[in-house]
């Protein structure tokens, strides 16, 4: 049996990582993965975790993580997407065009846009690139330095 621990923890992963709109959703979804667990656990569970209900662009409500929970998280998925799949970064004034490997573009803008920076006014991505827009060319840079920071392999330096 899976313990209480285990189960938050993967809790706080599912809402990352899925659109979950009901306790019944993630009631199945923790049961497929083995965890024994009630609506009335999972109503506890959510309460624990600080859970909030968010709207979708569809207009629906799902689970999120709250503030400084989605920013470790978002902190968490950046490392990971560093050393799994980052390329490159160049400074082009006030630019920086992030190399990814194909397929990644995406989810390093979206996780880019919810941690933000002070010098970073967006984000366009495509498949393999993303176009980082900064308010001067010296926050380019220190957005770069700040993307690194997150630990990007020594040959994307």
């Amino acid at each position: 049996m899976k313990g209480k621990e285990a189960r938050l923890v993967r809790i706080k992963a599912l809402v990352s990582e899925r659109v979950i709109e009901t306790q019944e959703e993630l009631v199945e979804l923790l049961r497929r993965e083995g965890f024994r667990v009630t609506q009335a656990t999972v109503s506890r569970d959510i309460k624990a975790l600080g859970l909030v209900k968010v709207p979708t662009p569809e207009g629906r409500y799902r689970y999120a993580l709250s503030g400084a929970d989605r920013r470790s998280a978002s902190a968490d998925k950046l490392r990971r997407l560093m050393l799994e799949a980052f390329l490159t970064v160049e400074p082009a004034e006030n630019l920086l065009v992030l190399k990814t490997l194909p397929g990644n573009a995406n989810a390093f803008g979206a996780v880019i846009d919810d941690l933000g920076h002070p010098e970073l006014v967006g984000t366009v991505c495509g498949d393999d690139t993303c176009l980082l827009v900064c308010r001067s060319a010296a926050g380019a840079l220190e957005v770069r330095r700040w993307l690194l920071s997150f630990g990007a392999p020594e040959i994307g330096r």
